[in-house]
C-alpha cells in the first residue's frame, strides 16, 4: 500500500491526489440504484449466507422475545381478569392465586430476557465477524492488487473503504435478527388481538400501514442525504491523511495555514451534511415513535366503547393495549434497518469497488534458485503508467534491455524523469512490464511462485520508513533471526557502529518513522533490513543519498565482496549519482528518456557519451557545493560525519 509520498505523487502518469481538487469540485457520488431497499437486502443476505447458523440463533431468539412479549400481555390479561378484578370485588383474595400470578408474570419476563440477550449477543457477534470478514478481505485485495492500481487512489480514500465503509455496510446487521423477530411477534399478536376483538384489531392495525408508508418516505428522504455523509467520510480521511503525510513539507514551508482551511473546509461539510441526517432523523423518529402510542389511544378509545357495550371484559382491554403498548418500541426496529440501508448500500458499492478491482499479478509455480547470487536480465521492457483520467497511458521506458552476471554490480544513472525508479520496481517486480520481461537466473518473474521473488530479491528506496519499534523490529520486520544476523547485517550497512551507541542498543525505539535518527542512520537501518534476509538481488534507489561519501564507500565496497548464505555474492543494482559510487560499479547503464542512452565502464562512458559525462559532473559539482554550504551553515550530519572520520583511512 503506497504511504502517499511526495514521490509517488511526482510520478509521471500519476493521478492527483483527490483532496487538492479545485474548490467546489467533487469526484462522482457513488450510484444508489432506485431500488435501495432491494439492494440492502441483497447485502443482508449476502451476510446471512456468511454466518447462517449464528443468524439463525439471534433469530431464534428475537422470536423467543417476540412470542415472550406477546405472552406478558396474555398474562396480564389473565392475572386481571382472574386475580386482581375478583380481589377488588370481594375485597379478598388467596396467596395462592397471587403466587400464581407471580410466578406466571415471572417466567415470562425470565424467557423474555434470555430471548433479549441471545439476541443481542448472536447479532453482534455476527455484525462483528462480518465487519473483521471483510476488512479482512479489503486489506487483502489492497496486497495483491499492483501498485499501479494504488497510484490511482488516494490512500485516505483506502483508509476509508476498510474502516468506514465496511463498518458502513454491516451496520444493519445488529438491529435485523430485531426486526425478523418483529415480523413474528406481529404475526402472533396480530392473531392474538382478532381472537380478543375484531373491532379494535381493525382500529389497532391501521397504525400497521400508517408506519410502513412513513418508513418509505423516510429512506427516500435520507438515502442522498446518507450517501452524501458516507461520501465526505472519505474525503475528511484523504484530507488529513495526506496533511500527516506531508507534515513536514506543511511545517518547513509555513502552510499551517492553507491545511487547516483545506481540512476544516471538508469537515464543514461533512458536518454539514451529518446535521443533514440528524434533521431527517429528528423529523421522522418522533413521527416513527408517536404512530404507535397514537394507535394504543385510539384502541383504549374503542375498547372503552365496546367494553361499555359488553363485547368484551376488561381483561380483555387491558391484554390488547398492554400488547399494543409493548408493539410500540419492537416496530422501531424495522426503522432502524431501513435507517440504516442506504449507508449499507452506499458502503457496499464502494467496498465492492476494492474487491472487484482488477490488475492483479499473476503468479507461475517456478521456485526461485538458491545460494549464489541470481543472474539478472532485463530483455525488452516497456513501461506505461496510467494518465490521471484512465484513457491514455504515459509511457515511461521504451526497451530497456541490460544483464548483470551473478555477483556484479551494475550502477543506474540517467536524469530526474529518466525512469531510474520505475525501473527498480520493475526488478523487484512491483509492478509487470507492459512488454518484455525482467528475467532472474534466466526465469521471467511472472513465471516465479509467489513469494518467489521476495525471497530473490530486496529493494531499499529512496524514501525510507521505519516503523514506531525497536531497531531490532525494524531490521527483522517479522522474520525469525538471531541477533547475531541482525548484527551482521548491520555491520555490512555500517549501521552497528551508531545502534552499539543507543542507549538499549537493538531494543532501542526509533520513533515514528524513525523520528530519533538522522536521515542517514534511517537509510542504513534500511539497507540493513533488506541484507538481513540475504538476498541474490540487492535493488539500490539511491538509497544512501543521506549518507555521508565515505560511509556510501565502506557500504558498497562492502556490499561488493559480501558473502550470502550459500557462499555466493549477492548481485547489486544501485541508483546513483556520486561519481564515487559510480566508480565501483562493474558497468554503468545510462539511462536517458526512457531509454538505454549508453552501456559501460564509468571511464569509458565518460569519454564516448556526451549526456553522460555532462550529468555526472554536475552531479559532482553540486554535491560540492551542497557540502560546502552545510559546512558553513553547521549542518553537517553528525552522526555521519562522526562515522566517516572514523573510516577515512579504511576507505583509503
Amino acid at each position: 500500500m503506497p504511504s502517499g509520498s511526495t514521490r509517488a505523487s511526482r510520478r509521471p502518469g500519476a493521478r492527483p491526489r483527490a483532496s487538492r481538487r479545485p474548490e467546489g469540485e467533487h469526484p462522482p457520488r457513488p450510484r444508489v440504484s432506485p431500488g435501495v431497499l432491494r439492494e440492502g437486502l441483497r447485502v443482508l443476505w449476502v451476510a446471512i449466507k456468511a454466518e447462517p447458523r449464528v443468524f439463525t440463533v439471534a433469530v431464534l431468539a428475537s422470536g423467543l422475545y417476540a412470542a415472550m412479549t406477546v405472552g406478558t400481555a396474555q398474562v396480564l390479561g389473565w392475572a386481571v381478569e382472574e386475580v386482581v378484578l375478583p380481589a377488588l370485588r370481594s375485597g379478598d383474595t388467596t396467596a395462592g392465586a397471587l403466587a400464581g400470578a407471580a410466578a406466571a408474570i415471572l417466567a415470562v419476563a425470565l424467557l423474555k430476557a434470555l430471548g433479549v440477550a441471545g439476541r443481542r449477543f448472536y447479532a453482534g457477534l455476527m455484525q462483528y465477524r462480518m465487519q473483521a470478514r471483510y476488512r479482512r478481505a479489503v486489506t487483502r485485495q489492497y496486497l495483491r492488487l499492483p501498485l499501479a492500481w494504488h497510484h490511482r487512489h488516494p490512500t485516505g480514500q483506502l483508509l476509508s473503504n476498510a474502516n468506514a465503509d465496511v463498518e458502513a455496510v454491516w451496520a444493519p446487521i445488529a438491529p435485523l435478527p430485531m426486526a425478523v423477530g418483529v415480523v413474528f411477534m406481529l404475526l402472533i399478536a396480530a392473531v392474538s388481538i382478532l381472537l380478543t376483538d375484531v373491532a379494535v384489531a381493525l382500529v389497532g392495525f391501521l397504525v400497521f400501514p400508517a408506519v410502513a408508508l412513513l418508513n418509505v418516505v423516510y429512506q427516500r428522504r435520507l438515502s442522498p442525504v446518507a450517501t452524501r455523509a458516507q461520501q465526505l467520510r472519505a474525503e475528511v480521511s484523504e484530507v488529513a491523511h495526506e496533511s500527516f503525510e506531508g507534515g513536514l513539507v506543511v511545517k518547513t514551508l509555513g502552510r499551517e495555514q492553507d491545511e487547516t482551511e483545506r481540512f476544516a473546509e471538508r469537515a464543514r461539510a461533512l458536518r454539514e451534511a451529518n446535521v443533514a441526517v440528524g434533521r431527517i432523523r429528528g423529523l421522522f423518529d418522533p413521527a416513527l415513535e408517536a404512530l404507535p402510542n397514537l394507535g394504543v389511544l385510539a384502541v383504549l378509545l374503542v375498547g372503552s366503547v365496546r367494553l361499555e357495550a359488553g363485547a368484551m371484559t376488561e381483561g380483555d382491554l387491558v391484554h390488547v393495549a398492554y400488547l399494543f403498548t409493548l408493539l410500540a418500541w419492537p416496530i422501531r426496529a424495522l426503522g432502524w434497518v431501513l435507517a440504516e440501508v442506504p449507508r449499507s448500500v452506499v458502503g457496499w458499492e464502494r467496498v465492492r469497488g476494492v474487491l472487484d478491482a482488477t490488475g492483479s499479478l499473476p503468479y507461475g509455480d517456478r521456485p526461485p534458485g538458491q545460494g549464489k547470487a541470481a543472474a539478472l536480465e532485463v530483455r525488452d521492457v516497456r513501461f506505461a503508467y496510467e494518465s490521471a483520467d484512465g484513457d491514455a497511458s504515459v509511457p515511461v521506458l521504451h526497451d530497456v534491455s541490460f544483464s548483470a552476471a551473478p555477483g556484479r554490480t551494475i550502477a543506474v544513472v540517467g536524469p530526474t524523469g529518466s525512469g531510474k525508479s520505475t525501473l527498480t520496481s520493475l526488478l523487484v517486480r512491483l509492478v509487470d512490464p507492459a512488454d518484455g520481461s525482467v528475467l532472474l537466473d534466466g526465469v521471467d518473474a511472472r513465471d516465479l511462485r509467489r513469494g518467489g521473488v521476495a525471497e530473490t530479491a530486496a529493494l531499499v528506496p529512496q524514501q525510507t520508513f521505519l516503523f514506531d519499534d525497536t531497531v531490532r523490529g525494524n531490521v527483522t520486520l517479522g522474520l525469525d533471526v538471531p541477533d547475531e544476523r541482525v548484527w551482521e547485517a548491520l555491520r555490512l550497512a555500517q549501521a552497528d557502529g551508531f545502534v552499539a551507541a543507543l542507549p538499549d542498543g537493538l531494543d532501542t525505539r526509533v520513533g515514528e518513522r524513525g523520528a530519533t535518527l538522522s536521515g542517514g542512520q534511517r537509510q542504513r537501518l534500511a539497507l540493513a533490513r533488506a541484507l538481513v534476509r540475504r538476498p541474490r538481488l540487492l535493488v539500490l534507489d539511491d538509497a544512501t543519498s543521506s549518507v555521508d561519501p565515505q560511509v556510501e564507500a565502506r557500504i558498497l565496497a562492502g556490499l561488493r565482496d559480501a558473502q550470502t548464505a550459500g557462499g555466493g555474492g549477492a548481485t547489486v543494482v544501485v541508483v546513483a549519482y556520486r561519481k564515487a559510487t559510480i566508480a565501483l560499479a562493474d558497468e554503468v547503464v545510462y539511462v536517458e528518456h526512457g531509454r538505454v542512452a549508453a552501456r559501460g565502464a564509468h571511464a569509458e562512458l565518460l569519454e564516448r557519451s556526451a549526456g553522460y559525462r555532462a550529468l555526472v559532473n554536475a552531479y559532482e559539482r553540486a554535491e560540492i557545493e551542497q557540502r560546502l554550504l552545510g559546512e558553513q551553515a553547521g549542518e553537517v550530519d553528525s552522526a555521519d560525519s562522526a562515522d566517516s572520520a572514523d573510516s577515512e583511512e579504511a576507505v583509503a
